[in-house]
């Protein structure tokens, strides 16, 4: 489970626990009934939560799209943009898509992407580890709702050869 870091009043999840939130967030999808033709991973923090999500629920089907919006921590851009290339979506006008991310924060970027999909595709859900109670979108599956600024262990540290962390 994640936990508190009382210090910063941040929501903290371990790599121990990617596992067990990202199964926890498949069966969620599973027991809804919905069985998604493709998974539709937001990089970067989506990445990892779609090719987990993928295996827990057979989907071999996934692509990705990269959305820039975020900076720093709660700095961001005026709006998200979807930076190139952006995937092709012809012949999945039936298709059932999931889209996967990390957090619905702002809700921004989910509802960008989701609106990107929704004309080219049958039918469109998202999928989140973590949803704010102010996302103006709701996630049709998400695994914690918390108002926290979260500390994902693919963003606590700075890239190899950088300084301090953007979550410190």
């Amino acid at each position: 489970m994640s936990s508190i870091d009382a210090a910063t009043d941040r929501e903290i999840l371990p790599w121990g626990q990617v596992g067990a939130a990202t199964r926890s967030l498949a069966e969620s999808i599973h027991d809804s009934g919905y069985e998604p033709d493709l998974i539709l991973a937001i990089a970067r923090g989506g990445l990892i939560v779609a090719a987990a999500l993928g295996y827990a629920l057979g989907v071999k089907n996934t692509a990705t799209m990269n959305v820039e919006f975020y900076t720093g921590v709660d700095q961001r851009l005026p709006v998200p943009m979807i930076l190139p290339p952006s995937p092709d979506l012809v012949n999945l006008e039936s298709a059932k898509v999931l889209i996967a991310d990390d957090v619905a924060d702002t809700g921004a970027t989910l509802a960008l992407v989701h609106e990107f999909c929704g004309p080219r595709v049958g039918e469109v859900r998202t999928a989140t580890l973590y949803e704010k109670p102010y996302s103006t979108i709701k996630c049709d599956y998400v695994w914690r709702h918390t108002d926290r600024w979260i500390v994902f262990p693919w963003s606590a540290d700075p890239p190899v050869g950088q300084g301090r962390s953007e979550n410190e």
